[in-house]
């Protein structure tokens, strides 16, 4: 089964997961990326079963749009049940690294919100260590060199991300040969480095439930309980 196919089944087993859940004034957070845009393909025959969502990027969004799924702005939203998203990277304490498609502020506030996060993935994120992945991190424009040189401090190797900003009109440093075996103190110590927007570790705000597609199938691992359990 080739990655494409993982992708579509684990995005399968998201909605499998959420539909019998969902509720006329339901708003769903959704992310961003290949496996999530799978996830909104399935979600065209769900439309009129929920009230709309909220996207962690604009090409999510119009993507959701052209679905006929009404697209909210988070300030709009008093609750989100649930927020798929696909991951970067993920181990097995469902902590991820995210980013990898420059949405990973929206995405980490979503996450903050939504009661319930989903990750969809194949089996190649899955990791005994996170940093294999170059770690994307959201940095101002003007502190860019800045926060580089701290980036290197703490023993990583980070390069500017070419030709991209981000939907907030910020810059991506993506952190090189940077192993990450604490990833609750290292998101911590980015976060406090001046000049950093975001960083793209999901270690402080996990995914509760990690679809995990393979050859054999597609694996479910959680976190203690969910509304998924009730």
């Amino acid at each position: 089964m080739d990655q494409d196919a993982l992708k579509r089944s684990v995005a399968d087993a998201a909605l499998a997961l959420v539909e019998p859940h969902l509720e006329s004034d339901m708003v769903l957070g959704i992310g961003t990326g290949s496996t999530a845009n799978l996830f909104i393909e399935g979600l065209a025959k769900l439309a009129h079963r929920f009230d709309g969502a909220v996207a962690s990027s604009e090409g999510s969004a119009e993507r959701l749009r052209a679905i006929g799924v009404p697209v909210y702005d988070l300030n709009a939203v008093d609750r989100i049940e649930y927020y798929v998203d696909g991951a970067d990277e993920c181990n097995a304490d469902l902590q991820l690294i995210k980013g990898g498609g420059a949405a990973l502020t929206r995405e980490k506030i979503v996450a903050a919100v939504a009661n319930t996060f989903i990750c969809i993935a194949d089996e190649s994120k899955w990791v005994p260590t996170l940093g294999a992945f170059p770690l994307p991190v959201e940095v101002i424009p003007m502190a860019r060199s800045h926060v580089a040189r701290e980036l290197v401090k703490l023993g990583g190797d980070p390069i500017l991300r070419e030709g991209v900003t981000t939907d907030n009109g910020n810059v991506i440093l993506d952190v090189y040969n940077f192993s990450i075996p604490q990833p609750l103190a290292m998101e911590e110590k980015i976060n406090a480095i001046t000049g950093v927007v975001c960083n793209g570790l999901f270690a402080h705000r996990p995914a509760d439930r990690l679809l995990l597609g393979g050859v054999d199938g597609v694996k479910e691992f959680r976190r203690p309980a969910s509304s998924l359990d009730s």
